[in-house]
């Protein structure tokens, strides 16, 4: 009788760790903790994606008279507008605190923040991640990791 349960119990713990596991394994472009994994470089390239609204375009750039001082210029072209929008830099490679900057609307819809990244002691190996927020909340569905190695 004993064996028997153990050999029910058995095939039924494998059969659940054979359904289970790889649901658990799987990566959806999510971190374990919710967050997007697939990485785009807002310097290289321009990052978007397609929310239940419409497309979504963000980029990162490097004024021409900005250059020597690390200043940075974020656009967001977002198909709704979301109240107290804001962008958060945060460091990728290194915790550095959280660095909101504030996105205005601009007259043709898109929205536009101007930051200069911090100072960090690995120069410009320093990876930042900039995530957007309405309000305090982080807004859902992107699927991507915006960052950008600053220059130092």
């Amino acid at each position: 009788m004993i064996r028997a349960a153990l050999t029910v119990g058995l095939i039924l713990a494998l059969v659940a760790t054979a359904v289970f596991v790889p649901r658990l394994l799987k990566d959806n472009g999510q971190a374990k903790w919710g967050g997007p994994t697939v990485p785009c470089d807002l310097l290289a390239e321009s990052c978007s994606w397609s929310g239940r609204a419409g497309l979504w375009t963000v980029k990162l750039e490097v004024p021409a008279e900005a250059r020597q001082s690390a200043q940075y210029t974020l656009t967001v072209v977002s198909p709704e507008p979301p109240e107290q929008f804001v962008a958060v830099l945060r460091g990728e490679s290194m915790y550095m605190g959280e660095y909101p900057v504030p996105l205005r609307r601009q007259s043709d819809g898109s929205y536009i923040g101007r930051f200069s990244a911090p100072i960090c002691s690995t120069g410009s190996e320093m990876v930042w991640r900039v995530e957007l927020q309405q309000g305090q909340e982080p807004l859902k569905g992107i699927p991507l990791k915006m960052v950008f190695q600053a220059d130092s």
